[in-house]
């Protein structure tokens, strides 16, 4: 059965197309779009109208778009006035037409670790639909439901924001049954005044909820207490709180793994995590109470929850080779340079300090922070248990770190150096805001282990 029909993307959007078509997907990139999608063509950085015709050639079933490209006019294009608008229609539509258990996550910190978790849990648990990479904007979240089939079970929907007023648009279209807050955190503060400002937006993710929907909640934050008031009557709490429903008893962290302790309202629960730090344990004991709330089997989602491992960029590991096929030894690479924040990046300490070896910290400026960027950063001085730190960026330049290494303005300039500082042993996590560019660390860190194996083909050594 195929995703959308001519017919139905017609009625869904109002719009026009006088060729039949069918389409197995939805695809707003051509770079992987796969054949069969429906290509819509945005216009929010490069006009998608200028793909069209590429998008065709690589065997798109049709393109959602509000003018006709030159040479295409016999082509199958659905037309209409507004192509964000009609992705908007076409998520609207297909998750009117899908008696799926709709559950939306948001909060400052752990939306995709928790998103990812979810996908893993559910394993076997039904047809589940879940949000892909970070698709949880204005163009994510229509596409996410979009891609959405009918007959879906479960879908796991990401909602983020970082100015106010993104978020209850964004409800409405997913109408959740069960609304998951991960945390609020002083994240994006250049757009809103405080922190608690921050929480009521976050709160909006209600005015989608569905009738007798379940609310899940941090009970461990300073600002549960205005989301429980915006919430509707039932709650759900997760934390290390003794109040929590869902509580966080103990999780031991080490070798790759984090082992969970947590109280339920239907006893004990202990399982693992493929993949290490106590922030990872907090949003899995809310990830239990979400799956509770859909009425998902906990006890295949906990042995299914061993599998999972952090996303790239979120904490995922690798031990790079130091030398022809390691011969010098080799490092441990902790990926954190998807993004950061005051929260995340402290968490991201924490687990560092908790490895064995020499641990070393690259950090990069926390952006969107507004006028308490300065002051955010200095707090993050005092860290323990942490042999050195280099640092990119102005603010971080700033940071009075006893344990100081090298200072540069950007992620090129250290790149180009780093290897240079690297031993074998050393666990070097890598962590900062995605307008750092911090995976150009990644990159030539990780290329330390592949310049070792070119020499050796190439005889060099």
């Amino acid at each position: 059965m195929s995703l959308w029909t001519r017919d139905e993307a017609v009625a869904a959007t109002g719009g026009t197309c006088a060729v039949d078509w069918a389409a197995e997907g939805v695809s707003i990139d051509t770079r992987s779009l796969a054949k069969g999608d429906l290509f819509v063509a945005l216009s929010a950085t490069r006009d998608g109208h200028d793909f069209v015709a590429q998008a065709l050639e690589k065997g798109a079933a049709a393109a959602l778009v509000s003018r006709i490209p030159e040479g295409l006019e016999n082509a199958p294009l659905l037309l209409v006035p507004d192509v964000l608008q009609g992705l908007e229609a076409l998520g609207i539509a297909a998750r009117a037409r899908t008696k799926a258990r709709v559950i939306a996550i948001t909060g400052s910190v752990g939306k995709t670790g928790s998103k990812e978790m979810l996908r893993v849990a559910l394993v076997g648990q039904g047809l589940i639909h879940v949000a892909e990479k970070s698709y949880n904007n204005h163009e994510g979240v229509p596409l996410t439901l979009a891609r959405m089939p009918a007959d879906t079970d479960i879908a796991v929907i990401e909602i983020g924001m970082n100015h106010p007023g993104e978020i209850a648009p964004l409800a409405r279209m997913a109408r959740p049954h069960v609304a998951l807050i991960t945390t609020v955190a002083p994240v994006h503060l250049a757009a809103f005044n405080s922190v608690a400002e921050i929480a009521a937006e976050k709160a909006e993710i209600f005015k989608g909820l569905e009738p007798g929907g379940v609310a899940v909640l941090n009970a461990d934050i300073e600002t549960y207490v205005l989301l429980a008031q915006a919430a509707p009557a039932e709650i759900l709490t997760f934390g290390a709180a003794n109040t929590a429903d869902f509580r966080l008893v103990s999780c031991d962290v080490g070798q790759g793994a984090t082992v969970i302790r947590a109280k339920a309202p239907m006893g004990e629960i202990m399982f693992k995590l493929g993949g290490e730090g106590a922030h990872l344990a907090q949003n899995a004991v809310g990830v239990l109470a979400g799956l509770h709330a859909l009425q998902a089997d906990l006890g295949r989602a906990t042995l299914a929850l061993a599998q999972w491992h952090p996303p790239e960029g979120r904490g995922a590991r690798q031990q790079i080779p130091l030398g022809p096929e390691g011969l010098d030894g080799r490092f441990t690479l902790i990926n954190e340079s998807y993004n950061a924040n005051p929260a995340s990046t402290r968490a991201a300490l924490e687990t560092l300090a908790q490895q064995a070896g020499r641990k070393v910290a690259i950090l990069g400026d926390m952006l969107e922070l507004g006028a308490t960027a300065p002051a955010l950063h200095k707090a993050l001085a005092k860290v323990e248990s942490v042999d050195i730190i280099h640092t990119v960026g102005p603010l971080m330049a700033e940071v009075p770190f006893a344990q100081r290494g090298l200072t540069a303005d950007s992620a090129e300039a250290l790149a180009s150096v780093i290897g240079r500082q690297i031993s074998a042993g050393d666990v070097v996590m890598v962590k900062g805001s995605l307008g750092m560019k911090m995976a150009k660390i990644i990159d030539a860190l990780v290329n330390l282990g592949d310049a070792g194996s070119q020499q050796k083909s190439e005889g060099m050594l």
